[in-house]
C-alpha cells in the first residue's frame, strides 16, 4: 500500500493529460456530431452519402489505427501533428461519427406531426431545429450520449501507443520501474473514479431534463 501511495502523484499528473483529451474531445466531437447527423438528415443524396461513407470509415475501423494513422501516416505527405493534437483529432473524428448516428436515429424519432405543427407556427428551419428538433432530440438520445462519454473515458488509454504521458502511460513506466503491479491497481481505481463521477453526472442530466416529457 506504501507503494501505491508513493506512485499516486505521478498517476494523477497522468490523470491531468487524460482529462484534457476527454474534455476537449467532447467540445469537439458532440457538436461535430450533431452537425453531421442534421446532414446525414438531409434529401440532398450526394452530402447524405458523403457523410454516410465518413461515418461508415470511422466506426468501422478501429480507433487505434486512426490514432496511428495520423501521428505516423500523415506525416508521409507532409502533415504532422504533435502527439497531443495527433489524439485529438483521431479522438473529435472517430467520436463525432458515434454521436452522429446516435443523433441521427433521436433526428428520425421526432414525429412528422412536429414540423408540421412548426410550419403552422410560421417557424423557420433554423428555429425549428433549434427550439423543437433539438431539444427533444436531447432528451432522446442521453442515455446513448452517456455511454459513448463513459466509453471514451476507457478508450482515452488508447492514447499511450503515441507515447504521451497519460495515466496509462505512467502506471506501466511505475509497473516497469517498481516491478510491481501495484501501479496498475491505482490506474484501475483513477478510471473506475471517473467513469462513478460521469455515471453521477449523467443521471443527475437526465433527471433534469424530465420536464421534456
Amino acid at each position: 500500500m506504501k507503494d501505491l501511495i508513493e506512485v499516486m502523484p505521478q498517476l494523477l499528473v497522468g490523470a491531468l493529460t487524460t482529462l484534457k483529451l476527454f474534455c476537449l474531445t467532447l467540445v469537439g466531437s458532440l457538436p461535430l456530431g450533431l452537425i453531421l447527423a442534421l446532414g446525414l438528415s438531409l434529401n440532398f443524396k450526394p452530402i447524405r452519402y458523403l457523410l454516410q461513407t465518413y461515418v461508415w470509415v470511422m466506426r468501422g475501423t478501429p480507433l487505434l489505427l486512426q490514432l496511428i494513422f495520423v501521428f505516423y501516416g500523415l506525416p508521409t505527405i507532409g502533415i504532422v501533428f504533435d502527439r497531443f493534437e495527433a489524439a485529438l483529432l483521431a479522438f473529435v473524428l472517430n467520436y463525432a461519427a458515434y454521436f452522429a448516428e446516435i443523433f441521427r436515429g433521436g433526428i428520425q424519432s421526432i414525429p412528422q406531426g412536429q414540423y408540421e405543427a412548426a410550419q403552422v407556427l410560421q417557424f423557420s428551419p433554423f428555429q425549428t431545429v433549434t427550439k423543437i428538433v433539438i431539444p427533444q432530440v436531447i432528451k432522446i438520445v442521453l442515455p446513448s450520449v452517456g455511454n459513448e462519454v463513459i466509453n471514451l473515458v476507457k478508450d482515452s488509454s488508447l492514447v499511450y501507443i503515441l507515447g504521451l504521458g497519460d495515466v496509462m502511460r505512467a502506471g506501466k513506466i511505475a509497473m516497469e520501474r517498481d516491478a510491481s503491479l501495484l501501479p496498475l491497481i491505482g490506474v484501475a481505481g483513477i478510471y473506475l473514479a471517473l467513469t462513478g463521477i460521469l455515471t453521477l453526472v449523467m443521471k443527475q442530466v437526465e433527471e433534469k431534463l424530465n420536464y421534456y416529457r
